[in-house]
């Protein structure tokens, strides 16, 4: 969907890095790196974006760090754009209705750090999830997304200790 309106899928890259997780910053080499692309063509589409006003950057030594402009007027807009392209809005959705107790919904793994991927790591945190249901639902936003989710429901009080033990990157989604 969102490819078929923006024909530069570094762009498109762009827009999901910052957008999704809009605490994220990158530099140039990083995002080259994580792109696999040249950095003349990510430079294009960053120097766009920040002219455009949708990116802002800011010095740090020698690199430019770009991030999200979540003053822009069109922030919300972009934001819920991005995620319902990555199918976050399908997973909340499902998930969150009648499955049980549930506080808190994260996105982990690649999605979390604004990279695309066909695995969804979700994090569920609540008490009295009834699994079955839950992997019913899961499985019928798998057919719509055309992505593998894989869940993992942590109960309220250990959550701090499973956030620490786990240091990858982790994007709350939803809560109450």
């Amino acid at each position: 969907m969102l490819d078929s309106l923006i024909t530069s899928q570094t762009r498109v890259k762009l827009l999901l890095k910052f957008f999704l997780n809009p605490a994220m910053s990158s530099y140039l080499r990083g995002l080259e790196s994580e792109f696999k692309e040249s950095t003349n063509g990510i430079r294009i589409e960053l120097n766009r974006l920040e002219k455009a006003n949708m990116l802002t950057s800011c010095n740090k030594g020698n690199r430019k760090y770009y991030s999200a402009n979540t003053q822009h007027p069109l922030f919300t807009e972009i934001k819920s754009i991005v995620s319902k392209y990555v199918g976050v809005d399908k997973i909340i959705e499902s998930i969150v209705g009648n499955v049980g107790n549930v506080e808190e919904v994260y996105i982990g793994g690649q999605l979390a750090k604004g990279l695309d991927t066909n695995i969804i790591d979700v994090f569920l945190v609540g008490n009295n999830i009834d699994e079955v249901y839950l992997l019913n639902k899961i499985h019928k936003v798998e057919k719509i997304l055309k992505r593998k989710i894989r869940h993992l429901i942590i109960k309220p009080g250990n959550k701090e200790n499973f956030f620490e033990s786990n240091a990858e990157d982790k994007l709350l989604v939803w809560t109450t």
